[in-house]
């Protein structure tokens, strides 16, 4: 139960303003709930943002969960991108190399049109062909955004310093600060896996492709956006370094050209950074209550998959706040 001194229309409190905090926000929202928004910075800023928006269960776990999560999006995404001009969404052809059902979980046999890619395809077999969501992350955010406010949900520029501080006047308090977690909670199992990226200017690649992790904690990857080319890229644990390393540039735009040449003459449009909210024992999503008795639910860990999995933890979470208010 919550704080007797809290009002039956008290709002529920999100924390966090990237691609978790909004949908669950507009899910609470759409279960009757008002709701209000706390973030320090605006979804353009934090580092869903950055992210390179492909729809793929990466770098998240526990595995045993994460499937039904990734498919419950997916089929969110697929109703969105029939409006790809409105929602950012867009279903894209690609093909990820050096990976094949067998070294997927059982969600994979359920997403359509997933196949064995030809070696035509895939330069580095075995590989999957798929045609994928693929969300312009910039645009998508503020699309949802929109539609909070739309919803009536208030968008605070604001952080808390404690749980505490976030449950002063809320019903119920939903922790989506991703790496925010690791002081907010605190939560030590939290930590950042770095992805740097580099945005060229498209030279007509229009289908996407990801390959395995290489040495340094390299992987190699493209992904066309509306706004450009996105190249990768990293996946480096604990290191909180948010600046651009040059060297680490040049080889991911040697890597990505050796694939697709036309990518070495591209213009660099962009450098960018993103730190992957990890956490060792993958996602937390659960409920407790604070010593007034405030519902606070935990929707944090979701690593580079926070996209992927939007969606489904956005519903679970809505769900553990309804029963943690008895509704």
């Amino acid at each position: 139960m919550t704080s007797p001194s809290v009002t039956p229309s008290a709002p529920v409190r999100v924390l966090g303003s990237g691609v978790i905090g909004l949908s669950t926000a507009l899910e609470l929202r759409a279960a009757g709930h008002e709701v209000e928004v706390w973030a320090r910075r605006p979804a353009a800023h934090v580092t869903s943002a950055v992210a390179g928006g492909l729809w793929w269960p990466y770098h998240i776990e526990p595995e045993e969960r994460v499937g039904a999560w990734a498919l419950e999006t997916l089929a969110v995404y697929e109703e969105w991108a029939t409006e790809p001009e409105r929602t950012g969404v867009r279903l894209v052809e690609g093909v990820h190399a050096e990976t094949s059902f067998e070294t997927l979980g059982p969600w994979a046999g359920s997403v359509r049109g997933l196949r064995a890619a030809t070696a035509a395809e895939s330069p580095h077999s075995p590989g999957l062909f798929g045609r994928l969501p693929v969300i312009d992350m910039p645009h998508h955010l503020a699309w949802l955004e929109e539609r909070l406010r739309a919803a009536g949900c208030r968008l605070v520029p604001r952080t808390a310093a404690s749980l505490a501080e976030a449950a002063e006047g809320a019903r119920a308090v939903v922790n989506c600060t991703g790496l925010g977690a690791r002081s907010l909670v605190p939560d030590e199992a939290v930590h950042p896996v770095r992805g740097q990226l580099v945005l060229v200017e498209n030279p007509g690649v229009t289908t996407w492709f990801t390959s395995t992790t290489r040495e340094g904690g390299r992987s190699v990857y493209y992904i066309p956006q509306p706004y450009g080319l996105l190249l990768g890229g990293t996946a480096e644990e604990y290191d909180f370094r948010e600046t651009p390393d040059p060297a680490t540039a040049e080889a991911i735009i040697r890597d990505c050209a050796a694939l697709r040449p036309e990518i070495a003459g591209a213009r660099v449009l962009a450098h960018r950074v993103g730190l992957r909210p990890a956490r060792t024992g993958g996602v937390r999503l659960t409920a407790e209550h604070l010593p007034d008795g405030t519902p606070v639910v935990h929707d944090y860990g979701h690593g580079g998959a926070g996209v992927t999995v939007a969606w489904g933890c956005a519903r679970e979470a809505a769900g553990l706040v309804a029963r943690a208010l008895g509704r």
